[in-house]
Protein backbone atom coordinates (compact mmCIF):
# COMPACT_ATOMS: atom_id res chain seq x y z
CA UNK A 1 0.00 0.00 0.00
CA UNK A 2 1.44 3.57 -0.95
CA UNK A 3 1.38 6.43 1.78
CA UNK A 4 -1.86 7.82 0.32
CA UNK A 5 -3.30 4.34 0.50
CA UNK A 6 -3.99 3.29 -2.65
CA UNK A 7 -3.23 -0.43 -3.62
CA UNK A 8 0.59 -0.96 -4.96
CA UNK A 9 1.07 -2.65 -8.32
CA UNK A 10 2.61 -5.99 -7.96
CA UNK A 11 5.44 -6.14 -10.11
CA UNK A 12 5.61 -9.22 -12.70
CA UNK A 13 7.42 -11.91 -11.80
CA UNK A 14 10.69 -12.05 -14.33
CA UNK A 15 10.81 -15.47 -15.63
CA UNK A 16 14.09 -17.26 -16.73
CA UNK A 17 14.45 -17.48 -20.39
CA UNK A 18 13.82 -20.93 -22.00
CA UNK A 19 16.52 -22.77 -23.10
CA UNK A 20 17.16 -22.62 -26.31
CA UNK A 21 16.70 -25.97 -28.25
CA UNK A 22 19.91 -27.17 -29.60
CA UNK A 23 18.53 -29.18 -31.96
CA UNK A 24 15.17 -28.15 -33.97
CA UNK A 25 14.01 -30.09 -36.61
CA UNK A 26 10.52 -28.58 -38.13
CA UNK A 27 7.95 -30.22 -40.93
CA UNK A 28 10.79 -32.56 -41.77
CA UNK A 29 9.77 -33.91 -45.14
CA UNK A 30 11.15 -36.63 -47.21
CA UNK A 31 10.26 -39.08 -49.99
CA UNK A 32 12.51 -41.94 -51.89
CA UNK A 33 10.67 -41.76 -54.98
CA UNK A 34 6.49 -42.15 -54.83
CA UNK A 35 7.48 -43.43 -50.94
CA UNK A 36 6.71 -40.54 -48.11
CA UNK A 37 9.37 -41.60 -45.67
CA UNK A 38 9.08 -38.42 -43.29
CA UNK A 39 5.74 -36.27 -43.07
CA UNK A 40 6.18 -33.18 -41.91
CA UNK A 41 8.15 -34.42 -38.57
CA UNK A 42 8.86 -31.95 -35.86
CA UNK A 43 11.37 -32.78 -32.79
CA UNK A 44 13.49 -30.75 -30.48
CA UNK A 45 16.41 -31.43 -27.66
CA UNK A 46 18.02 -29.56 -26.15
CA UNK A 47 21.46 -29.81 -24.28
CA UNK A 48 22.02 -32.52 -20.87
CA UNK A 49 18.68 -34.32 -22.14
CA UNK A 50 18.32 -37.57 -23.67
CA UNK A 51 15.26 -38.54 -26.12
CA UNK A 52 14.07 -41.48 -27.20
CA UNK A 53 12.85 -41.61 -30.50
CA UNK A 54 10.58 -45.20 -30.87
CA UNK A 55 8.41 -46.76 -33.12
CA UNK A 56 8.07 -49.88 -35.25
CA UNK A 57 10.18 -50.99 -38.06
CA UNK A 58 9.56 -48.70 -40.78
CA UNK A 59 8.25 -45.67 -39.05
CA UNK A 60 10.59 -44.05 -40.53
CA UNK A 61 13.12 -43.19 -37.12
CA UNK A 62 16.43 -44.11 -39.31
CA UNK A 63 15.51 -41.83 -42.31
CA UNK A 64 15.09 -38.41 -39.38
CA UNK A 65 18.59 -39.64 -38.49
CA UNK A 66 20.49 -39.54 -41.55
CA UNK A 67 18.68 -36.66 -42.37
CA UNK A 68 19.89 -34.80 -38.58
CA UNK A 69 23.42 -36.36 -39.72
CA UNK A 70 24.02 -35.63 -43.29
CA UNK A 71 23.40 -38.81 -44.91
CA UNK A 72 19.44 -37.84 -46.96
CA UNK A 73 18.91 -34.22 -47.49
CA UNK A 74 15.09 -33.20 -46.65
CA UNK A 75 13.09 -32.44 -49.49
CA UNK A 76 11.16 -29.65 -47.32
CA UNK A 77 11.24 -28.66 -43.66
CA UNK A 78 14.44 -27.07 -41.89
CA UNK A 79 16.75 -28.38 -39.30
CA UNK A 80 17.84 -25.65 -36.62
CA UNK A 81 20.97 -25.94 -34.15
CA UNK A 82 21.23 -23.43 -31.42
CA UNK A 83 18.08 -21.58 -33.20
CA UNK A 84 19.86 -21.31 -36.56
CA UNK A 85 18.52 -22.36 -39.38
CA UNK A 86 21.40 -24.76 -41.18
CA UNK A 87 22.43 -26.82 -43.99
CA UNK A 88 23.18 -30.20 -43.36
CA UNK A 89 24.30 -31.62 -46.68
CA UNK A 90 27.23 -34.52 -45.81
CA UNK A 91 28.03 -35.99 -43.08
CA UNK A 92 31.19 -34.15 -42.95
CA UNK A 93 29.06 -31.25 -42.79
CA UNK A 94 26.92 -32.33 -39.51
CA UNK A 95 30.24 -33.33 -37.59
CA UNK A 96 31.32 -29.78 -38.38
CA UNK A 97 28.59 -28.95 -36.35
CA UNK A 98 29.06 -30.93 -33.52
CA UNK A 99 26.62 -34.11 -34.20
CA UNK A 100 28.00 -37.30 -34.05
CA UNK A 101 26.35 -40.64 -34.86
CA UNK A 102 26.68 -44.25 -33.66
CA UNK A 103 24.57 -46.30 -35.88
CA UNK A 104 24.68 -49.96 -35.28
CA UNK A 105 27.26 -51.13 -37.52
CA UNK A 106 29.51 -49.12 -34.90
CA UNK A 107 31.84 -47.69 -37.87
CA UNK A 108 35.00 -49.29 -36.27
CA UNK A 109 38.55 -50.08 -38.15
CA UNK A 110 38.45 -53.90 -36.22
CA UNK A 111 42.45 -54.14 -37.12
CA UNK A 112 43.02 -50.53 -35.03
CA UNK A 113 43.37 -49.69 -31.31
CA UNK A 114 40.41 -47.14 -29.70
CA UNK A 115 42.99 -44.45 -30.64
CA UNK A 116 43.70 -44.75 -33.87
CA UNK A 117 39.54 -45.38 -33.86
CA UNK A 118 39.06 -42.48 -32.33
CA UNK A 119 40.85 -40.06 -34.98
CA UNK A 120 40.23 -41.71 -37.65
CA UNK A 121 40.37 -39.32 -40.63
CA UNK A 122 41.11 -36.62 -38.02
CA UNK A 123 44.81 -37.80 -37.45
CA UNK A 124 46.95 -35.37 -35.27
CA UNK A 125 49.68 -34.84 -37.00
CA UNK A 126 53.03 -32.54 -37.35
CA UNK A 127 54.91 -30.49 -40.41
CA UNK A 128 51.69 -29.15 -41.73
CA UNK A 129 53.36 -28.18 -44.84
CA UNK A 130 53.68 -31.87 -45.84
CA UNK A 131 50.79 -33.54 -47.95
CA UNK A 132 48.53 -35.04 -45.54
CA UNK A 133 49.48 -38.68 -46.20
CA UNK A 134 53.26 -38.04 -45.37
CA UNK A 135 52.78 -35.59 -42.32
CA UNK A 136 54.45 -37.72 -39.34
CA UNK A 137 51.61 -38.77 -36.45
CA UNK A 138 51.24 -37.34 -33.17
CA UNK A 139 50.43 -40.41 -31.95
CA UNK A 140 51.21 -40.53 -28.18
CA UNK A 141 48.98 -37.55 -27.94
CA UNK A 142 46.54 -39.64 -29.65
CA UNK A 143 46.61 -42.26 -27.11
CA UNK A 144 46.74 -39.55 -23.90
CA UNK A 145 43.35 -38.39 -24.88
CA UNK A 146 42.09 -41.29 -25.96
CA UNK A 147 42.83 -42.54 -22.58
CA UNK A 148 41.95 -39.68 -21.08
CA UNK A 149 38.31 -39.13 -22.39
CA UNK A 150 38.04 -43.01 -21.86
CA UNK A 151 38.83 -42.96 -18.14
CA UNK A 152 36.69 -39.70 -17.98
CA UNK A 153 33.35 -41.82 -19.44
CA UNK A 154 34.53 -44.92 -16.65
CA UNK A 155 35.36 -46.83 -20.10
CA UNK A 156 36.94 -50.00 -18.81
CA UNK A 157 39.33 -51.67 -21.30
CA UNK A 158 41.39 -54.74 -20.47
CA UNK A 159 43.60 -54.24 -22.73
CA UNK A 160 43.62 -50.09 -24.36
CA UNK A 161 46.11 -50.88 -26.94
CA UNK A 162 44.72 -53.80 -28.54
CA UNK A 163 42.58 -53.95 -31.59
CA UNK A 164 38.80 -53.44 -31.37
CA UNK A 165 38.10 -56.47 -33.09
CA UNK A 166 39.36 -58.69 -30.11
CA UNK A 167 37.43 -56.92 -28.00
CA UNK A 168 33.95 -57.47 -26.40
CA UNK A 169 30.55 -56.33 -28.30
CA UNK A 170 30.24 -54.44 -24.98
CA UNK A 171 33.83 -52.62 -24.90
CA UNK A 172 33.25 -51.84 -28.68
CA UNK A 173 29.67 -50.36 -28.49
CA UNK A 174 31.29 -48.19 -25.48
CA UNK A 175 34.64 -47.02 -27.61
CA UNK A 176 32.13 -46.33 -30.66
CA UNK A 177 30.27 -43.82 -28.10
CA UNK A 178 32.71 -42.61 -26.16
CA UNK A 179 34.27 -41.67 -29.61
CA UNK A 180 30.83 -39.89 -30.32
CA UNK A 181 31.14 -37.99 -27.39
CA UNK A 182 34.67 -36.60 -28.08
CA UNK A 183 33.90 -35.30 -30.79
CA UNK A 184 30.33 -33.98 -30.91
CA UNK A 185 29.83 -30.25 -29.20
CA UNK A 186 26.17 -30.58 -29.95
CA UNK A 187 24.51 -33.56 -30.00
CA UNK A 188 25.33 -37.55 -30.28
CA UNK A 189 22.97 -39.81 -32.00
CA UNK A 190 22.76 -43.51 -30.75
CA UNK A 191 21.03 -45.65 -33.10
CA UNK A 192 19.94 -48.95 -30.97
CA UNK A 193 22.86 -49.10 -28.72
CA UNK A 194 22.61 -52.03 -26.98
CA UNK A 195 20.99 -54.12 -29.58
CA UNK A 196 23.03 -58.04 -28.86
CA UNK A 197 24.70 -56.97 -25.81
CA UNK A 198 24.87 -59.14 -22.55
CA UNK A 199 23.27 -57.54 -19.67
CA UNK A 200 26.54 -56.37 -18.08
CA UNK A 201 27.71 -55.00 -21.32
CA UNK A 202 23.80 -53.23 -21.94
CA UNK A 203 24.53 -52.05 -18.63
CA UNK A 204 27.83 -50.32 -18.89
CA UNK A 205 26.85 -48.69 -22.29
CA UNK A 206 23.48 -47.72 -20.71
CA UNK A 207 25.71 -45.96 -17.33
CA UNK A 208 27.84 -44.39 -20.45
CA UNK A 209 24.98 -42.46 -22.38
CA UNK A 210 23.89 -41.27 -19.18
CA UNK A 211 26.86 -39.81 -18.38
CA UNK A 212 26.79 -38.38 -21.39
CA UNK A 213 23.60 -36.32 -20.44
CA UNK A 214 25.98 -35.39 -17.04
CA UNK A 215 28.83 -34.11 -19.00
CA UNK A 216 25.47 -31.54 -20.86
CA UNK A 217 25.44 -33.75 -24.29
CA UNK A 218 21.88 -34.07 -25.97
CA UNK A 219 21.51 -37.26 -26.40
CA UNK A 220 19.02 -38.72 -29.16
CA UNK A 221 18.65 -42.47 -28.87
CA UNK A 222 16.95 -44.85 -30.71
CA UNK A 223 15.59 -48.27 -29.22
CA UNK A 224 13.25 -51.14 -29.18
CA UNK A 225 14.26 -52.03 -25.62
CA UNK A 226 11.65 -50.11 -23.96
CA UNK A 227 13.09 -51.16 -20.42
CA UNK A 228 15.98 -49.05 -21.40
CA UNK A 229 14.42 -46.03 -22.53
CA UNK A 230 12.31 -46.21 -19.15
CA UNK A 231 15.43 -46.26 -17.35
CA UNK A 232 17.24 -43.46 -19.08
CA UNK A 233 15.45 -41.16 -21.57
CA UNK A 234 13.82 -37.96 -20.65
CA UNK A 235 11.13 -37.75 -23.17
CA UNK A 236 9.74 -39.72 -26.14
CA UNK A 237 8.62 -38.94 -29.18
CA UNK A 238 6.81 -42.18 -31.25
CA UNK A 239 6.77 -42.11 -34.56
CA UNK A 240 4.40 -44.16 -37.12
CA UNK A 241 4.41 -44.16 -41.26
CA UNK A 242 6.15 -41.36 -41.39
CA UNK A 243 4.93 -39.02 -38.68
CA UNK A 244 5.39 -38.45 -34.99
CA UNK A 245 2.15 -39.75 -33.54
CA UNK A 246 2.60 -38.64 -30.05
CA UNK A 247 5.07 -37.10 -27.75
CA UNK A 248 5.62 -38.74 -23.72
CA UNK A 249 7.20 -36.03 -21.07
CA UNK A 250 7.22 -39.03 -17.99
CA UNK A 251 8.63 -41.82 -19.68
CA UNK A 252 8.37 -43.93 -16.82
CA UNK A 253 5.09 -43.62 -15.95
CA UNK A 254 3.45 -43.64 -19.41
CA UNK A 255 4.92 -46.83 -20.56
CA UNK A 256 1.17 -48.26 -21.55
CA UNK A 257 0.38 -45.04 -23.62
CA UNK A 258 3.92 -45.58 -25.08
CA UNK A 259 2.98 -48.88 -26.42
CA UNK A 260 -0.14 -47.68 -27.55
CA UNK A 261 1.45 -45.08 -29.42
CA UNK A 262 3.65 -47.12 -30.90
CA UNK A 263 1.17 -50.34 -32.17
CA UNK A 264 -1.55 -47.78 -32.96
CA UNK A 265 -4.06 -47.77 -30.30
CA UNK A 266 -4.18 -43.73 -30.59
CA UNK A 267 -2.56 -40.94 -32.23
Amino acid sequence: MTANGAIAAVPAPVLPPARTATLAVRGATKYFGAVLALDGVDLEVRRGEILAVLGDNGAGKSTLIKCISGVHRLDAGTIEMDGAVVDLHSPAEARARGIETVYQDLALFDNLDPAANFYAGRELSRLSWLPRGLRPLRRGEMVTATRGLLDRLQVDLSNPRAAVGLMSGGQRQAIAVARAAAFASRLVILDEPTAALGVRETRRVLDLIVRLRADDHAVIVISHAMDHIVEIADRAIVMRRGRVVGEVGDVRDNQQRIVSLIVGGEG
